[in-house]
């Protein structure tokens, strides 16, 4: 059972058409998983299907494997399995009058799981390991060559039918003409008639594995494609994403030329031999892995503004991975429309325009430098667009469009041209500046809780709190441009602020947040929603203060209560860094000072905004002010801060200003605070 122990876990990532071949109606999948053990034990490949001597013994097998599906379905307390199970039992009575072929469907099966696993790297579902890219096994190089030898393999077949033929052909000549030496030559003959019908006889089966093993390998190869779109989707919230798409082009070349010359072997068995029974299958079979690949070779290699602003240019660049094996001749035109959310599921070219789209069509041109053959679309614009009927309260910039290009190909060596097309990831149209950041939250959502392979663009309403930590910290790493994440008191306060429970010290990580709680709902007491404010904190952290937080200088988000936990104990003039959660991009110092009765309270200084630390950046307003002495824990500010100094502050004499005007002018900064901004 080891076999399938392995090949489970890669099930859910096998295209449809590939599961569908594995396990057929004949033996379906229901079968392989509950009798696998069984099955493992069997030795199938002791079977020589072509000699019927062993019938009996692959008639005992189907029986006792009709025995064994009817006794699992018996003690199945799910009635709908039972039902079906005894279904399929029944349904195995097909092989009843042909048991070898129970045994040569069995066998392939098993050979087809080895080779997935020995030789087809599936890429891991991105989200299962929290979006860092798999990288494909030597980017299916081994297959590829493994591939190439059983070609030359099945040439070198050809060859020496070939020869076995005209060794024939004299053989039988000297025949007639030679009289003494006839029963010799006879068995010449026969032998090479023998050798002629073994290796005939194994230029078909190789030419079947061969053809086995590209479906395999494409399968593999179209899910790496799949992979990089989605590794370069999850790129939106900061997560790695490698944009080199050179391994994957030599990838589809390599098949495409194994398929050409499988199908170039499979028309001389046809002419050697004439009807062949697996002609007619194993045609068809490379025909559809052909259009396959050349209709999945098609990418958008540098994608569109996920945010689009009508009447302004834009720029996007679809590359096609066999563009060195296109038809000489005419130029391929490759056309753009823009496509709602609805017409995108449909996966046909729509009827109707939603959008009108300046300068939507570009020709794929082939770089020689770089052996890349890109449509670079580089004024785009889009001039109007129509919305769709919104439904309660969704807002214009919670429609998800996106860019459909469609173009008609011809590949050297193929008679009809093809029609391919491709999609962009998900883009949201607006039509003012003042739109775009909840435009932003739209895709930020779209991008960090979409599944793999979704039909587009669906996305859950509700995701654990835990996700959205995820994506909130890889996103603000990527934005800020920064090493330094989100802590566990960031997330904790984040989900305070975000749930509305200021109080609660519990573990917020399975509880459900929603999309109306991250940019629909504004928050208590506000009049902005909580991805706005903290989309403000991420601008103002990367314009003005990338370095205090990747130098943890700035505590960042944190509670009033936390707030209160770490800084009670502590002497007057300690402080610490923290954005304000009262005002869209700002930053306060929270400090402990005098109170009125003589003890101590934590106040805060009014916070500074982009504006204010363009005109004195952060360092040289903690360095002026002098109720502050001590970053939290105990550090001595002018240590900590001394490199973000622009310069030593000019003491004004007693003539050019009043002492105790500025002994009130410092009070009051420090005492700027007896309101709790919080």
């Amino acid at each position: 059972m080891a076999l399938w122990a392995q090949m489970t876990p890669k099930l859910q990532y096998l295209p449809t058409e590939t599961l569908n071949e594995l396990y057929p109606d004949t033996f379906p999948l229901d079968v392989r998983h509950y009798l696998a053990g069984w099955i493992e034990e069997q030795r199938w490949e002791n079977f020589d299907v072509d000699n019927m001597e062993q019938e009996p013994q692959a008639r005992r097998l189907l029986d006792q494997m009709v025995h064994l599906l009817q006794e699992v379905a018996q003690h199945n307390p799910n009635v709908v399995e039972r039902v079906k199970l005894q279904h399929i039992s029944r349904n195995l009575s097909v092989f009843q009058q042909q048991p070898m072929q129970l045994v040569r469907t069995v066998r392939d099966i098993l050979r087809k799981e080895s080779h997935l696993l020995a030789q087809v790297q599936i890429p891991q579902d991105p989200l299962a390991t929290n979006g860092t890219p798999q990288p494909a096994r030597e980017d299916g190089k081994t297959d590829v060559d493994k591939l190439v030898l059983k070609v030359l393999e099945i040439q070198s077949c050809r060859q020496t039918l070939h020869q076995l033929q005209e060794d024939l052909n004299w053989e039988k000549q000297e025949m007639e003409s030679i009289q003494g030496k006839r029963s010799k030559l006879q068995n010449r003959i026969q032998q090479l008639e023998y050798n002629y019908s073994v290796c005939a006889k194994k230029r078909m089966q190789l030419l079947q594995e061969a053809v086995c093993a590209l479906e395999l390998c494409q399968s593999c190869l179209i899910l790496r494609i799949k992979s990089w779109r989605w590794e370069q989707y999850r790129a939106t919230i900061g997560l790695h994403f490698d944009d080199n798409l050179g391994p994957l082009q030599t990838w589809c070349e390599q098949l495409l030329g194994v398929n050409s010359n499988l199908r170039q072997e499979l028309m001389l068995v046809k002419r050697d031999h004439g009807g062949v029974e697996q002609f007619h299958t194993l045609q068809e079979s490379l025909a559809h892995l052909l259009q396959t690949l050349i209709q999945n070779s098609l990418v958008v290699d540098k994608q569109p503004p996920q945010v689009i602003k009508t009447q302004s240019k834009f720029s996007t660049t679809v590359r096609y991975l066999l563009g060195e094996k296109m038809a000489p001749g005419k130029p391929v035109l490759l056309k753009a429309q823009i496509i709602t959310e609805a017409q995108a599921r449909q996966g046909v070219v729509p009827n109707e325009n939603v959008g009108e789209l300046i300068n939507s069509t570009a020709i794929l041109e082939h770089n020689t430098a770089s052996k890349n053959t890109c449509a670079t679309f580089r004024n785009m614009s889009i001039r109007k667009i129509k919305r769709a009927d919104r439904k309660g309260s969704e807002s214009v910039t919670e429609e998800k469009f996106a860019l459909l290009f469609t173009t008609e190909l011809t590949i050297t060596g193929c008679e009809s041209p093809y029609s391919i097309q491709t999609i962009s990831l998900p883009v949201v149209v607006i039509v003012h500046g003042s739109q775009e950041i909840n435009a932003m939250a739209t895709i930020i959502w779209d991008c960090a809780f979409s599944e793999p392979n979704r039909i587009p663009f669906i996305v859950p309403e509700r995701v654990p709190w835990k996700q959205m930590c995820e994506a909130l910290s890889s996103k603000f790493m990527s934005e800020v441009q920064t090493q330094q994440g989100l802590d566990r008191y960031n997330f904790h306060f984040l989900a305070q602020k975000t749930f509305d429970q200021p109080d609660i010290s519990e573990d917020f990580s399975n509880m459900p947040v929603s999309w109306a709680q991250f940019n629909k709902e504004v928050l208590p007491g506000r009049n902005f929603t909580f991805w706005q404010w903290f989309e403000g904190v991420m601008d103002l952290t990367k314009k003005c203060l990338r370095d205090y937080w990747s130098e943890k200088l700035i505590f960042g988000f944190i509670g009033k209560q936390h707030l209160h936990v770490i800084l009670q104990n502590k002497p007057n003039g300690t402080f610490l860094l923290r954005f304000s959660d009262s005002e869209i991009g700002g930053i306060t110092i929270a400090y402990v000072g005098p109170s009125d009765n003589g003890g101590r309270k934590i106040q805060n200084i009014q916070p500074f905004t982009k504006k204010d630390l363009d005109s004195a950046g952060l360092g040289d307003r903690i360095r002026d002010i002098n109720c502050i002495t001590h970053v939290y824990p105990d550090l001595p500010k002018n240590e900590v801060f001394k490199k973000f100094f622009t310069g030593v502050p000019q003491a004004p004499s007693s003539e050019e200003i009043d002492m105790e005007a500025l002994e009130g002018i410092l009070s009051s900064i420090c005492q700027n605070t007896n309101k709790d901004l919080h």
